[in-house]
């Protein structure tokens, strides 16, 4: 996507500047546009831990990019290689793109042991991005006929008013986006579109991230404390919510950042449609229905007691919003039970948020 019109990708590898994969890192957004260099599986983890880069998508990426570092570490030794995929896969418990994303390269390199792991696993993490952006791009297809249908039953010249959470654009991403994509394609088309961003405590990355993202596209948008969706929606101020998500199992129950589970039943509540948008690299094809086994991270508590922004000399700071002495629990996840989702936006197009809807559009898994 764009920054200052320029392309960019979250996540990728400088033929000149080898072994070494560059980021954004989206801890200094939307005040600094910096990009990092992490040369080793352990500077991968950290910024995989501390958020420089987050998102289902781009974690996922990120990781099959870290077994490329992992494979220049190694030196030639299996054992080795598992045990650095280990510390990547210890970095995020609940989103399933990272998992998946060592899993493949670790297999891909178990079948091909006689070959060059460097430039078997380089390859297979270009691969990984380019499925990722080209997959992100069809959901916005896909999804944007759903924005224009509303348009067109509107009646009317107002925009389609569309609710998202967190941040499911690019950045989450390796590049369109997965809630954003429907919006960013709908919107280069010429449809009237405009956002209500969540602000997404405790880090804010609706605030920060979806608002900077939009702001390159050209997307009106607004930011609201995440509580002020049920009255929009209550209102008449919103036509669709379009979320993304970490972990989706087979039978429709959606993980996704913290407050998702509120949107959705307020939705429910007000007749709008609650739509997820994700990759299939994003579902859990194990996790028994009801979504009760899937790990919520919980969070160091300092995020929900501190808050970052720009202070008055024009640098990211840290202050308290509270005592150091109070008790505090940072959830990062919850989970929308399938009945509350309207349908799933995936590359191969929407399909209801239940067993027989998924496997419909992904018969290959059924007998998995």
């Amino acid at each position: 996507m764009n920054v200052d019109g320029k392309h960019f990708r979250t996540v990728w590898v400088d033929k000149d500047e080898q072994p070494i994969v560059k980021i954004i890192d989206q801890t200094k957004l939307p005040f600094a546009f910096e990009i990092e260099n992490l040369d080793s599986v352990e500077s991968l983890v950290s910024a995989i831990k501390n958020m420089h880069v987050r998102g289902a998508g781009c974690i996922g990426v990120t990781a099959a990019y870290g077994m490329w570092l992992a494979a220049n570490q190694s030196r030639g030794s299996y054992s080795q290689l598992e045990s650095l995929a280990s510390k990547i896969l210890e970095a995020r418990p609940t989103a399933t793109n990272l998992s998946w994303a060592v899993k493949r390269q670790l297999d891909l390199v178990a079948k091909n042991k006689n070959e060059n792991w460097i430039t078997l696993t380089l390859n297979e993490a270009n691969k990984i991005s380019d499925e990722d952006a080209r997959w992100c791009n069809e959901i916005g297809n896909h999804g944007k006929k759903i924005l224009y249908d509303i348009a067109k039953n509107k009646n009317n010249t107002s925009p389609v008013n569309i609710l998202t959470h967190c941040n499911a654009g690019w950045l989450a991403f390796a590049d369109w986006g997965s809630a954003t994509s429907p919006i960013y394609c709908a919107h280069r088309e010429g449809l009237s579109v405009h956002v209500w961003v969540d602000e997404t405590r405790p880090l804010n990355q609706g605030a920060r991230l979806t608002s900077w993202e939009l702001a390159n596209e050209g997307v009106p948008h607004t930011i609201i404390p995440d509580n002020t969706g049920g009255h929009l929606m209550r209102s008449g101020m919103v036509d669709v919510v379009i979320t993304g998500t970490d972990r989706t199992n087979s039978y429709g129950d959606v993980a996704n950042k913290i407050g998702t589970y509120l949107k959705a039943l307020a939705a429910t509540d007000n007749g709008i449609p609650f739509y997820v948008a994700l990759p299939s690299s994003t579902f859990d094809w194990d996790t028994a229905e009801g979504g009760g086994d899937i790990p919520i991270e919980q969070r160091d508590s300092d995020e929900v007691m501190n808050i970052e922004g720009l202070n008055s000399e024009g640098k990211i700071s840290s202050i308290a919003v509270s005592l150091d002495s109070f008790n505090y629990a940072n959830y990062a996840f919850d989970v929308t039970p399938s009945r509350l989702v309207s349908g799933l936006i995936t590359e191969r197009g929407i399909c209801n948020a239940s067993r027989d809807g998924i496997m419909g559009l992904f018969p290959e898994k059924i007998n998995n």
